[in-house]
């Protein structure tokens, strides 16, 4: 059975996800063996042929979206037990994101060759799969909804609560740029900058050097609802 280290488990209100998630990756990947992936390490390039599955064990992993013109949206951060780079290989096109390793990470991965094959042995790996793709669909569909209606403080304040249920340390801090965080929304790192000093002043969060913590979930939640 795959496993995930116990200080990577999902937390709080993700962790309902987790047992399911598992689940779909120990019947995907049975016993493949995982490979330990550096920090850095490239997955996949956005519109590169899509011919591996992978299962993200330990770790985190970035997807992101460019633009023609090299901009970059960080679309997603991945969080084991996780599932990466399913669309290509379910539907034989090419890339929809770029997926790059944030942190040591231990992987496992098939060709699309043994994945199709296992679904056609296994009806229910199917179905699972399906169910996954429908949960993204929702939450893409939110984050598009976010993106759409709310100012950035609101996205700031939910991505930043997010945040701190994923990523937190035993203090609270969270270990995330500006720069990444501006990635994350789409907005640029001056606004996002201007709005953490504001909130720090006001003693909704605390910051360091490449850091996050959040003092005051329910203010910052009342910031997200406006």
């Amino acid at each position: 059975m795959l496993m995930t280290s116990p200080d990577q488990e999902p937390k709080h209100t993700l962790a309902k996800f987790a047992h399911y998630d598992r689940d779909l990756l120990d019947r995907m990947f049975g016993d493949a063996k995982p490979e330990k992936y550096p920090a850095g390490r490239l997955l996949f390039l956005q519109d590169d042929p899509s011919d591996r599955v992978y299962g993200l064990l330990a770790g985190s992993v970035e997807i992101s979206i460019f633009s023609a013109e090299g901009d970059k949206l960080v679309a997603n951060l991945q969080f084991p037990p996780s599932l990466i780079g399913e669309i290509g290989v379910l539907d034989g096109g090419r890339r929809t994101a770029t997926a790059i390793c944030r942190s040591e990470c231990s992987i496992v991965s098939l060709t699309r060759k043994q994945v199709l094959d296992r679904i056609e042995r296994d009806p229910l790996l199917g179905r699972a799969i399906i169910e996954l793709l429908c949960k993204r669909l929702r939450w893409i569909s939110e984050e598009l909804g976010d993106h759409t209606f709310l100012a950035i403080e609101a996205r700031l304040a939910k991505r930043l609560l997010h945040l701190s249920e994923l990523l937190s340390d035993a203090a609270g801090w969270i270990a995330i740029s500006q720069s990444e965080l501006a990635q994350t929304l789409g907005a640029t790192r001056e606004s996002v900058n201007k709005l953490l000093n504001d909130w720090r002043g006001r003693g909704l969060i605390a910051t360091k050097r490449g850091h996050v913590k959040v003092n005051d979930p329910a203010r910052l939640r009342r910031v997200s609802s406006e």
